[in-house]
Formats: C-alpha cells, structure tokens, sequence
C-alpha cells in the first residue's frame, strides 16, 4: 500500500500533471453543475484531449474530471432545486430548502465538505482494499475471469435503469456492437454485412462518444423550447442568492456528525464498488439510511443540514468506490470508469488484475491523482463558486454546437477514418432512442468494453481445456457464477414487490 502511494507522488507531484489535475477538477464542476450534463459526457469529451499524454498524465486528468463532476452537481441542486447529475438528486431535497430559507450558502459549504472528506475516506478503503483485491485475483484463470465478466454484466443490467428487460436489451447490444469486426483469436471478419465500413470492426469509443453525447445533444435540442421558458425564472432566483460560505464554521457543523459522515461514505464506497450500481444510488440509499438511524427524521426534507451531509458524502464516496474493481480486477463499475479502462487500453497498458503487479506506476498515479484532485475540488469549489453557478444560464443553442463539434473532432481524431464519423451518427440515434423509450446507456457501453474480454477469457478456456464442467469445479469461477444466479433471482424478486407496492398505491 505504501509503496503504490510512494510511486503515486513521485508520478503526480509535478507542476504540469497538478495543473492539468486543476484543469479536470474546474471541467468536472462545469460538467456537474449544467443539468443533463453528466459526468459520463466530460469524461468522454475529455478523452481525445489525452491521447498526446503520457498514461498516468491522462488517467489524472479524468479523475480530476470525475472527482470535480460529482461535486459539481451540488450547486444547480442548491441554488435551483435541479439535481445538475443524477448522483445529486437526493441533495435537492434538504439543500434546496435551505436555499431558499435564505441559508444558500451554507448548504453549498456543507455540501463541498461533505465532499471532501467522503473522498478522503473512500481514498483510504481505496488503498486499503485494491491492492488486496488484486492479490487474490492474481489466482484467476480464464475460467475466472469469464465467469466474473458474466457476473458484472448480470448485476449491470440488473441495477441500472427502470426494467431489467429493459436493461439486459441494453447489454445484449453492447455485447452484439463487440462482436463486430474482426474475430480476436483468429483475426477473420464477421458480422459485417459486405460493409466495409466495419471491417475494422465497430470502436468502442466511438460507441461511447455518439451513444452518451450524440444522443444527450439531440434530448437537449428537443427540450430547448420549454428550456427558454425556464431561463427568466432561474436567473431572478440567482440574483437571490446570497453567498456567505463560512467554511470554517460548517467543517465544524459536518464533523459534529461524524456517524452520518463516516456511515454514508462507507455506504457510497461499497455501492460504487458495485458495478453499474453508481452515484445516483449511493446518493438516496445513503440519505435514506441517515433519516433512519437520525433523532430527528421528521427534519429531512426541510432544510436538514444532516441530509445534505448524508447525501453528498453519498454520492462523492462512490468514486472511490468505483475505482476499487477498476483497478483490481479490470472491471469498469461504471460508464466513468469504462472511459479511464479506455484511456489505459489507448496508451497500451491491459487493465486487469495484474494491473497493480505489472504496472504499479499507474496504479500508484491513480491513488494520489485521487487524493489531489479531491484536494482541488475543495479549493476551486469555495474560491469558484460565484463564477460556476453563472454557467447555469448558458443557452443550449450555444452549448450544443460546441459539444458536437468537440464530439466530431474526438471521433476522426481517434483512427483518422471519415467511416467513423457515419458510425458516430448511427450510435448517437440509437443512443436517442435507448434515451427516449427508457433503455439505460450505461449496460450498452460496459457490455462493448467486456464483451471482447469475456469472449477471450472463454475461448481460452476451451483452447486450454474442452471440459466444460471446469466452470463449475474450480471453486472461484463456481462461487462467481453462483453469485449470478443469486444476483438474478434477487433483481426479479425485488421488481416484483415494487410492481406490487405500485399496483396497490394506485389502487
């Protein structure tokens, strides 16, 4: 552990990788604050811009995007009552009270700090528990591997998005969109229709770039006409807003909690740990635990400081979280995450459990860029903050263009092909149409980043073995296929009492 964090400095601690850390940090929070933005769209808009760097230059620069884009979302939360990501949804329900109480500002100021040290602690479970993770991954086989990649996609489309069909549909795509291309044993073609288009196969980015931004810039435009209604209003509610932050009096407020701190933070660590599971669960699960275990529960949802702790050190903790099966196991826990397994993949470098073991440079880069960025969250937040919230009133007909061209740019830049660009446009249509019938993205993106792993890993399998019953003797691959089952069995059980509990509210 000491080690990696001892490699981690020396990668980190130079001038131009803290001010690129500084740069991430101040786009994350742009990204957080304007609503619909997500922090999936900087971080995939963020990843042409790194193909010049070195490897842990790059993957510093995304995390100080993830780290800024989780806070971010506090601001439009407070000041507007709008969530700015889905992983601040449940910070609208006590900070926007306060805000409109007159208390904006210390709402905002106990957010940034609940923030901070949820990061810090999901830091340290971080460091504690990759490394770890990894040793007893260096024990897997193909027949592990595989059965682990199947485990991650079941709970993937199990918790993400309103219907499991639903979401299993949108992992079954990204597994077909893999399947593309060249077969990667053999090196034939498949499933290319005589198109030359895709021979080259169907690249993953280009996947993750038109299916997130393509896809989210067309919902923008659509939704501009009663945006232009909204604009007049939100900007008199700004021009309320009264800025009096007081960080040293609301640290005091936030460690006088130090059970809902700690206990939400742990909640966030272990649910981005989850794959797909992500910020926007940690958020309501960790504010609803909160109001559970609080002596006070009839004060949440009107202004209660301790909701606004419980929720944010809920959602900020997750990316610690997130990044504990990224680093381990090579499993991306979310589409974030998919994009920085991206990065390393670009630069050469194979994400997986021997990652921590054949390049403990990056892995060390990861831990201290973390510990950094959430450092420069906390300054840029409290010197930043009359600038940021002056964001929110920026017109979509000027955002969009500037997106989509950042988008157009990135995709050609990627492989140098015109071809990319028409498979750009089909992706960002299917991506509207998953997004205007309620089909989760994420599952879509995962399953073209595992699938080619799973395929690979099975193929092995059977290349270095026949015996199919492997998979059910060897006892890791045996208790990961196990926890599939439970993980499916669990997910339908728990549709069908929320299909009942709405049956009989409407009722």
């Amino acid at each position: 552990m000491f080690d990696l964090l001892i490699l981690g400095m020396n990668e980190i601690l130079q001038v131009h990788i803290l001010f690129i850390i500084l740069l991430g940090v101040i786009v994350g929070i742009l990204a957080g604050l304007i609503p619909g933005f997500t922090v999936a769209m900087a971080i995939v808009l963020t990843l042409p811009l790194t193909f010049g760097m070195d490897p842990v230059t790059g993957v510093a620069a995304m995390i100080g995007v993830f780290v800024g884009g989780m806070s971010g979302g506090l601001i439009s939360a407070t000041l507007l009552g709008i969530p700015g990501t889905p992983s601040s949804i449940a910070t609208t329900f006590d900070a926007y009270p306060m805000a409109k109480k007159g208390l904006s500002g210390k709402a905002l100021s106990i957010g940034i700090w609940a923030s901070f040290l949820s990061s810090i602690i999901s830091l340290l479970l971080l460091v504690t528990i990759a490394p770890q993770l990894a040793r007893f991954a260096l024990m897997f086989g193909p027949w592990e591997m595989f059965a682990l990649i199947i485990l991650s996609l079941t709970i993937i489309a199990s918790v993400t998005g309103d219907s499991v069909i639903k979401g299993l549909i949108a992992g079954l795509f990204g597994l077909l969109i893999a399947t593309v291309g060249a077969d990667p044993i053999a090196g034939l073609s498949r499933f290319t229709f005589d198109f030359g288009v895709l021979r080259a196969g169907i690249p993953f980015l280009v996947v993750l770039i038109g299916m997130f931004a393509i896809s989210r810039l067309l919902i923008f435009l659509e939704k501009s006409e009663m945006e232009k209604d909204k604009k007049d209003r939100q900007e008199r509610d700004l021009q309320k807003v009264k800025f009096v932050l007081q960080p040293i009096q609301t640290l005091k407020m936030v460690l006088r909690r130090p059970g809902t701190l700690t206990g939400s933070s742990i909640i966030g660590s272990v649910v981005g740990a989850i794959p797909g599971a992500g910020g926007s669960i940690a958020n309501i699960i960790a504010y609803d635990q909160a109001k559970k275990w609080s002596k006070n529960p009839e004060k949440f949802g009107t202004g209660c400081e301790e909701g606004v702790v419980a929720s944010e050190a809920g959602n900020n903790s997750t990316v610690g979280g997130d990044l504990i099966p990224t680093v381990a196991l090579g499993i991306p826990g979310s589409a974030v995450t998919a994009v920085l397994l991206s990065a390393l993949m670009i630069h050469g470098i194979t994400p997986g459990p021997l990652l921590v073991t054949e390049e403990p440079n990056i892995v060390g880069g990861i831990f201290f860029a973390f510990f950094v960025a959430s450092f420069w969250m906390l300054i840029t937040q409290f010197a930043g903050m009359r600038f940021f919230v002056k964001v929110t009133l920026i017109p979509t007909h000027v955002l969009v263009p500037v997106i989509l061209v950042l988008c157009v740019v990135g995709t050609f830049v990627l492989n140098n092909r015109t071809s990319d660009l028409y498979i750009l446009l089909v992706m960002g249509l299917i991506g509207y149409l998953f997004t205007k019938y309620k089909f989760a993205l994420a599952p879509a993106i995962i399953g073209v980043i595992l699938g080619p792993i799973a395929e690979v890993n099975l193929r092995r399998a059977f290349m270095t073995d026949p015996d199919w019953t492997l998979f059910f003797t060897r006892p890791i691959a045996l208790t990961f296929l196990s926890l599939t089952v439970i993980s499916i069995f669990f997910t339908v059980l728990q549709t069908r009492r929320s299909n009942k509990r709405a049956a009989k509210n409407i009722s």
